[in-house]
């Protein structure tokens, strides 16, 4: 039997494996992922994300591997770094490194770092505790990657913003980004004018995009505040993507839409994202991109093998 917890950040649910206990040898953890992640006969989730010790040389306190429900495995998730975080430091597997006390009236309240190793690399984050348990995490979630072959896009140039996406007979205007994962990203005056599902797939795997993309479509409100929806690749539509949130954020700054500090709206609800456009070499940024929101635990269980 494999113990597992489900969790989810804004509804973005994932299957999460703790890999300091729970022996995954010989196990095909593709084939896990789907069967695991099928809405009707498993336990129901995005993919699952093993929580495992750091590489050997690391400078992390856990590390992060995660798989798409369709058993392909994937760089990151935004929304899945912050319950890595909630589980590591809820269960002291990780304490981190305390920053902030500020309780009263007989309250624990206090903020920790923690470092996760993940494929996009090494992100820190400061988590916000009560009483032991975290609430919500801000997370670093380092520079922002724009040069087209480096996401990957199929395209010259230094960065693809505003750029001409044809799919079928229609004609969109995209803007691509990776957080570590490859996004691109549409900005439309209703959302109810496209359709995420039928679009997505098709924007998944068009010939642009050589490993596959997260398509994200979004609506604008204010400078400060823009609805959006996601399709990401392996999954499907979700309902919130971080890096995706991310990738909306710095895709409407660097078109003019957006200021540094964006509120999102996603269907499973918001999340607070800061950037502000520092130029590094070409098609890069040296600014990070920090996104705040939170995570629950929804129940544990286990799995029969």
């Amino acid at each position: 039997m494999i113990k597992f917890t489900k969790m989810q950040a804004l509804g973005n649910d994932y299957i999460y494996i703790n890999r300091f206990h729970e022996q995954l040898d010989g196990i095909d953890i593709g084939s896990l992922a789907r069967a695991m992640s099928d809405r009707h006969f498993g336990v129901g989730s995005d993919g699952i994300i093993l929580i495992c010790p750091v590489e050997s040389g690391v400078e992390a306190d856990v590390r992060m591997v995660m798989y798409n429900a369709d058993g392909t495995r994937a760089e990151m998730c935004g929304n899945g770094v912050r319950c890595v975080a909630k589980y590591a430091l809820d269960r002291r597997i990780v304490t981190g490194r305390r920053v902030v006390a500020n309780g009263g009236g007989g309250t624990a309240a206090e903020q920790r770092d923690i470092r996760i190793q993940t494929d996009r690399g090494i992100l820190t984050m400061r988590a916000t505790m009560q009483d032991g348990v975290m609430k919500s995490a801000r997370v670093d979630m380092g520079a922002p990657i724009l040069e087209p072959r480096k996401i990957p896009v199929a395209l010259p140039g230094e960065r693809c913003v505003r750029t001409p996406l044809l799919v079928g007979q229609e004609r969109y205007s995209m803007s691509c980004v990776s957080m570590g994962n490859p996004h691109a990203v549409l900005f439309v005056r209703s959302l109810d004018a496209v359709d995420v599902r039928k679009l997505g797939p098709l924007v998944e795997r068009h010939p642009l995009f050589p490993n596959r993309v997260n398509l994200q479509v979004a609506c604008v409100q204010s400078r400060s505040e823009v609805t959006m929806r996601t399709w990401e690749r392996g999954t499907g539509v979700t309902l919130a993507c971080g890096t995706g949130a991310c990738a909306v954020h710095v895709a409407g700054v660097l078109e003019g839409r957006l200021q540094s500090k964006t509120t999102i709206h996603l269907a499973g609800g918001d999340l607070e994202v800061e950037w502000a456009d520092s130029p590094g070499g070409p098609g890069e940024s040296s600014s990070s991109v920090f996104m705040t929101g939170p995570a629950m635990e929804v129940f544990s269980g286990e799995w029969p093998t």
